[in-house]
């Protein structure tokens, strides 16, 4: 049976980098899939895939082709379905038709972390279909470095978006009441506009560097310099910001309430009880700033092992 990868997945977002680490080390005999165009569009479910009947197709992401013959997913999370406006009727109407269907046909998905697996067996609800968490890695470029000391003025360091489920407003407000913490955002090039716009309606514009495009050791830098990375997220399949911080000995504050950062983190960093409490998070952060606290870097997030239980997985299924 051919395997067919659909290898569109690029970029500096979370399935990107997943796509990345993880292709080159799959150890079963694969191909290009060789589509053009976005796997993020739902219209894209739809075409011609040129797969030829037996073949098996393998997606790093969500993105559903549902004229393939048999093809496997990583699913990371649910997060599109709890997305607000008319925007969360597309996704569900996505999932609950192409993405669904192609998960019962191959009988088999692929996702990132336990807290991820539980929301995928409840909203399958079908016990006919094997959920494998496949676990997530962590670039090498993330580790303490030689000296792990802090460097210069001490700055909260955010990563992610300004999408709702990251909950950035929350540590803007923070900000405002904290008048001597600083922050460097790292945030998509395209959203640095709007973000700008919410921070100086804030009037914390001048205490925010907005940044963008870097690659793994410019991150790792900013990690290990920052006194913590501040994740308010109230949603997420995984928490790579999170693993990638506390593997550079940065501590992070995160919201309690969010599973699998919680599950990341442990007692290596600040859990604030509430999401929207703008000034519990600003004692946190000045709480942080002032600690210069290190931590222990964990075992284990390899993505050698991850790419190996994805690899097994495609193989059960050319059986």
């Amino acid at each position: 049976m051919t395997v067919l990868v659909d290898d569109r997945y690029r970029g500096r977002h979370g399935i990107g980098r997943y796509a990345a680490e993880v292709l080159p080390r799959l150890t079963v005999p694969w191909k290009p899939l060789r589509l053009d165009g976005s796997p993020f569009s739902p219209v894209d479910a739809f075409r011609a895939t040129g797969a030829r009947d037996g073949a098996l197709v393998y997606s790093p992401g969500y993105g559903a082709l549902a004229r393939a013959p048999r093809q496997l997913l990583t699913l990371h999370d649910l997060i599109q379905l709890h997305t607000p406006g008319i925007r969360r009727w597309k996704f569900s109407a996505y999932y609950a038709g192409p993405v669904r269907n192609v998960v019962r046909r191959a009988g088999v998905v692929l996702t990132v972390s336990e807290t991820s697996a539980r929301a995928l067996r409840s909203w399958l609800d079908d016990d006919d279909v094997e959920i494998v968490n496949a676990g997530n890695g962590c670039s090498a470029a993330f580790h303490p470095g030689a000296d792990a000391a802090q460097q210069g003025d001490p700055y909260i360091l955010f990563v992610g978006n300004g999408r709702a489920h990251k909950n950035l407003d929350v540590v803007l407000d923070a900000l405002a009441l904290a008048r001597e913490a600083r922050m460097v955002a790292v945030v998509p090039e395209g959203e640095i506009r709007d973000l700008r716009i919410r921070a100086s309606r804030r009037g914390i514009d001048a205490r925010v560097r907005w940044v963008s495009g870097l690659d793994d050791d410019g991150l790792a830098d900013l990690y290990r310099s920052a006194a913590a990375t501040v994740m308010p997220s109230t949603l997420e399949g995984f928490g790579l910001p999170a693993l990638e911080s506390i593997r550079c000995g940065t501590p992070v504050v995160h919201w309690a309430g969010c599973e699998s950062v919680a599950e990341i983190v442990g007692t290596r960093g600040d859990a604030v009880s509430s999401a929207t409490d703008a000034r519990e998070w600003a004692e946190a952060l000045t709480g942080a700033l002032t600690a210069a606290r290190r931590v222990d870097a964990p075992n284990g997030y390899d993505w050698d092992r991850t790419a190996g239980i994805v690899s097994r997985t495609i193989a059960r299924l050319l059986d």
